[in-house]
């Protein structure tokens, strides 16, 4: 890995896991809202809607970025864990694109009067988009997990850093008693871990860089 790129790779990180929290702080829809709720939100906040699907959007685009910088800690120990961590949460930073994409896509149709509560929920069981909506979590999940247990592994970052990833995992099946506010601390406790690698990355980076020789 050319070490020189760690640091934007790591500002990227910081820059997407904030993203995350941006997107889940503007999500206008109530969290384990019916589908009449939904729909009646999205009417009327749809562009809060639309700003939260760009940040999805450009969190997906800064987070692949800075996977590089996560990399960058698994130098030693854990780095085989690391790999197939990092590359299942790809497979979570690639599927929030096209989460984002598709809340525009469903916000479109919830404008022109396309859907209502019973399509929706048509739409909602549809083998092939549940299909791509688990593969999306699953792999945000699972690979912030391996992640998190190969840097217990690996000893390159405090403690803290995989405690709030396994924190952020654990607290997944009460996302929807969470609400607004609850799931945007989840999002938060990610993005301050995420933090935590960036700053390790930078650390361990510019300790790898060779002494420059004096100008005199």
């Amino acid at each position: 890995m050319r070490y020189d790129w760690v640091p934007w790779s790591a500002s990227a990180l910081v820059i997407g896991a904030m993203s995350l929290v941006f997107g889940s702080l503007l999500n206008p829809a109530p969290a384990g809202g019916s589908t009449s709720q939904t729909l009646r939100v999205v009417d009327q906040a749809n562009g809060r809607y639309l700003a939260m699907a760009v940040m999805f959007f450009f969190a997906s685009l800064t987070l692949t970025f800075g996977l590089p910088a996560v990399l960058s800690v698994f130098e030693r120990r854990g780095r085989r864990l690391g790999l197939l961590g990092v590359a299942v949460f790809t497979i979570g930073t690639v599927g929030t694109c096209g989460y984002a994409m598709l809340q525009v896509f469903f916000r479109a149709l919830v404008e022109i009067g396309a859907l209502r509560g019973t399509e929706l929920e048509l739409v909602a069981k549809d083998a092939g988009l549940s299909m791509f909506l688990f593969t999306w979590i699953g792999g945000f999940y699972v690979g912030v997990l391996l992640i998190a247990i190969a840097l217990f592994v690996a000893r390159s970052v405090p403690r803290w850093v995989p405690a709030l990833m396994v924190a952020f995992v654990a607290v997944f099946p009460f996302t929807s008693q969470l609400g607004r506010v609850g799931t945007a601390a989840q999002v938060l406790a990610l993005a301050v871990a995420f933090t935590g690698i960036a700053m390790a990355a930078v650390t361990g980076d510019t300790q790898r860089l060779p002494a420059r020789e004096p100008a005199f």
